[in-house]
């Protein structure tokens, strides 16, 4: 499986973007999905969750800007982001992980930049 992450840019204080994963197999038995991000000299945070059946969750300083979704049928997950801010510059990568028969498997995208300026 790989995964395939866009949408990334040079946006203003107060833009949006929307960041797409799209994978080449199929995302529906993925267990969970997330948005990863890491800034330069910082360690990579995690940005915002989803399970397979929907439930979400999201870091504190996104939380109320930022939006992850995933449609099954196009093999997609995105990230809306609103509001952003300087602090949201970063690296972002999409990151998957499914169970089967025991085994844990885990894939990631090759980042997609995001710059908002001041």
């Amino acid at each position: 499986v790989q995964m395939q992450a866009s949408g990334g840019g040079l946006v203003q204080a107060g833009g949006s973007l929307r960041l797409s994963c799209a994978s080449s197999g199929s995302i529906a038995s993925n267990n969970a999905m997330r948005w990863y991000r890491q800034a330069p000299g910082k360690q990579r945070d995690l940005v915002a969750g989803i399970t397979i059946g929907g439930s979400t969750k999201y870091g504190d300083s996104v939380k109320g800007r930022f939006t992850i979704s995933r449609d099954n049928a196009k093999n997609v997950l995105y990230l809306q982001m609103d509001n952003l801010q300087p602090e949201d510059t970063a690296v972002y990568y999409c990151n998957a992980v499914r169970y089967m028969s025991a085994e844990r498997y885990e894939y990631w995208g090759q980042g997609t930049q995001v710059t908002v300026s001041s």
